[in-house]
Parts: C-alpha cells; sequence; structure tokens
C-alpha cells in the first residue's frame, strides 16, 4: 500500500446542543426574512441586528430617534476593497448615524454605486463584542455578511440568539448527517451508479453520495469531493472547469471499476448562488474569482469539508485516493480522520473562456493544475 500523503490526527466532534441548533436555524431564518434579532455575545450586552442586504430604512431612523449609536459592521476583506484600514480586526464597525439608504447599500453590496466616499465615514475601533459572529451567522444564511447594529433596548419583540451557539454552528451542525434515502441512478456513462443522500442537521440542503461501479471500500476509494455549481454542472457555463470535473470523475471512476463522488451543497465555494452571480457581474468589471469573493465580504474559499468526512465515515470509507487539484482538500480530509493515500491529478483544457479564472486557480490558490 502507498504511503498515506498525510497522517491524519482526528478529534471527536462534540455534539451541539438541539437548542442551540434549533436557536440557530431560526435566526438564520428570521435574517433571510429581513427581519432584526437581538444577538447575545458572551460577554458584553446584547445587540440588536439586522442585514443590510433588503435593509428596511426604519430600523435605522427608529435606532437614531432613540438615541442609540447605529454602528454598520463590515468584514476585514470587504473594509479593506472599500480602502478602509482593518487595523488587524476580521470586522470593522462603522458609525451609522449619518448615513442613509444609500450609504448602506453601498457599503454592503459592491455592485451599488455610492454617492459619497467612503473614507468620509469614521472607523470605530473597537467593534461589539461579537461582531466575527453575527457576521458569520449573516454568511450561514447565504446573505451578504453587512449588518447594521444598535445597542439593544430591550424594548423590541424579536428572536434572541447567542454568541456561543452560533460560533459551533457550522461546523459541528454542518457535519451531523442522517442517511434519507438510497437509489440506483443509471447514467448515460455510467449505469451501474447508485446515490445516498444525507440530510444536515442544520436544516440545509442535502449532499448526495454517488456510488459509480462496485468500488472496494475494504481499500483506497477513488474518491471527489465535488462542490455543486449550477452554472457548469446543470447548464454546462463555460465560465468554469466544474462540468468538466463531474463528468471527467465519473467517467474516471467507471473506468477504474468504482469511485465515490461526493457531490457537496455549497455552491460558489460556499457563498451561494445568488453572491456566485455578483461574483461574476464583479468578474465583468474586471475582478478575478478571488477579488469578486472578498468583495462582496466573504474569505476567498468559504466551504468546509466536515460534511464529507462525516459522509465517507457512514459509507464506511476510511482511505482515498483523491481526485483533485486542490492541495486544501487533501489537509481537510486528513484533518477529519480520512487517509489520503494518493492525490490523483485532475485537470482539463481550458475553453476559450475560462483562461483567467484557471491561471487564477493555479496562482492565488495554490491548486496543482
Amino acid at each position: 500500500m502507498k504511503k498515506a500523503l498525510v497522517d491524519p490526527n482526528p478529534t471527536a466532534p462534540s455534539a451541539m446542543d438541539e437548542r442551540d441548533l434549533a436557536m440557530v436555524e431560526r435566526a438564520i431564518a428570521e435574517l433571510r426574512s429581513g427581519r432584526p434579532l437581538r444577538f447575545v455575545p458572551q460577554a458584553g450586552q446584547p445587540w440588536l441586528l439586522a442585514p443590510l442586504e433588503g435593509f428596511d430604512p426604519s430600523m435605522l431612523a427608529q435606532a437614531t430617534a432613540a438615541g442609540e449609536s447605529p454602528l454598520v459592521l463590515l468584514t476585514a476583506t470587504r473594509a479593506r476593497h472599500l480602502g478602509l484600514d482593518p487595523q488587524g480586526e476580521r470586522v470593522v464597525a462603522l458609525s451609522a448615524r449619518e448615513m442613509g439608504a444609500d450609504d448602506l447599500a453601498a457599503l454592503a453590496n459592491p455592485l451599488h454605486r455610492p454617492q459619497r466616499a467612503v473614507a468620509e465615514w469614521p472607523v470605530s475601533l473597537r467593534p461589539p463584542e461579537g461582531a466575527e459572529a453575527m457576521l458569520e451567522l449573516l454568511k450561514a444564511g447565504r446573505l451578504l455578511p453587512a449588518a447594521l447594529v444598535s445597542p439593544d433596548s430591550q424594548d423590541a419583540e424579536c428572536l434572541s440568539v447567542e454568541e456561543a451557539a452560533v460560533r459551533r454552528f457550522r461546523e459541528e451542525a454542518g457535519a451531523r448527517l442522517t442517511q434519507v434515502a438510497e437509489a440506483a441512478v443509471p447514467l448515460l456513462d455510467a449505469e451501474g451508479t447508485r446515490i445516498v443522500a444525507f440530510r444536515p442537521a442544520d436544516g440545509g440542503r442535502e449532499h448526495l453520495a454517488i456510488l459509480v461501479g462496485q468500488p472496494d471500500l475494504s481499500g483506497p476509494v477513488l474518491t471527489r469531493l465535488h462542490s455543486e455549481c449550477f452554472t457548469g454542472d446543470l447548464l454546462r457555463s463555460l465560465r468554469c472547469d466544474c462540468g468538466d470535473q463531474l463528468r471527467g470523475a465519473i467517467d474516471l471512476m467507471e473506468r477504474e471499476g468504482g469511485g465515490i463522488l461526493l457531490y457537496l451543497a455549497q455552491e460558489g465555494r460556499g457563498i451561494g448562488l445568488v453572491n456566485k452571480l455578483r461574483a461574476y457581474a464583479l468578474q465583468d468589471r474586471g475582478a478575478d474569482t478571488l477579488d469578486a469573493n472578498e468583495q462582496l465580504g466573504f474569505d476567498a474559499d468559504e466551504r468546509v469539508y466536515r460534511p464529507a468526512a462525516e459522509m465517507l465515515r457512514q459509507l464506511g470509507v476510511a482511505q482515498v485516493r483523491l481526485l483533485t487539484n486542490n492541495p486544501l482538500k487533501v489537509e481537510a480530509l486528513a484533518a477529519s480522520g480520512v487517509t489520503v493515500v494518493e492525490r490523483v491529478p485532475h485537470s482539463f483544457p481550458a475553453n476559450g473562456h475560462n483562461e483567467d479564472y484557471l491561471d487564477t486557480k493555479a496562482r492565488r490558490f495554490g491548486h496543482l493544475l
């Protein structure tokens, strides 16, 4: 047997309290509906939190009229693209007292043209306690990570969510999976294929394990972690190489007698389809795929791979030959207890539309193309 590329040193995941899970699920639903909620940090005062995406200007007016000091929270990546200095912080806070609806829209979304210079607004030296978790909550809802917050007067009737629950939510809840369906699904190029659906405990979209042929689960299994790409996988978009990678992986698994493709519900490197379309619009203005994600306020890559490791565990797979060009996938699987015996290269020629995209993957993401 080949020596593993990375020796795993897994740690057992802790169970997230069901009350905390339900609390965060409801909080995400409230934010996606445009309603504010009460955020309770681990230390310090509670805050009323509202997303700037779909923002109701009346909340700003109410907070200001009540004598409160509302703040706008932005990620450091968004702030840098606005020309602000995060001063080593993960979150930047701006005073919102002199802002209008147009200002807020421009701060949240780089596709909205501001009517005045961002440099005119003062930067708070100290974001409120729990500010990073507040924006993580918006990311979990696939919303732009930009928020308006004001000190909680306890007068508003709204849902409360605790910082500790938010911090545990993304990694832990997403990795708690239940197999909910399995069926034979003959494919055009791989007739002996089965699909197993896994539902996450956080109420998110199901992940799929596509079992091609008859993989030997007792040894290293040819495996690909494939994050969903509606535009590339289904519509055969030429902006990326995702469709080629999906179909190429299934073809190789069929030729080798079997393999497992994990189809993960984390579109657009984890920012969601709507934000991926926004990123495309920014790319059409000259940004590359990494800068576009950061201009929107996200990290360059927001994906997590603990769900993939849990799917493999439930399928009885402990060792894989990983079909990827992304070293981070090797590291992530190994950190979650899956032995990566071999990295199998998986690249395809450019098509006349995705040369810059592939160049960025190699040059800035470190993909081995």
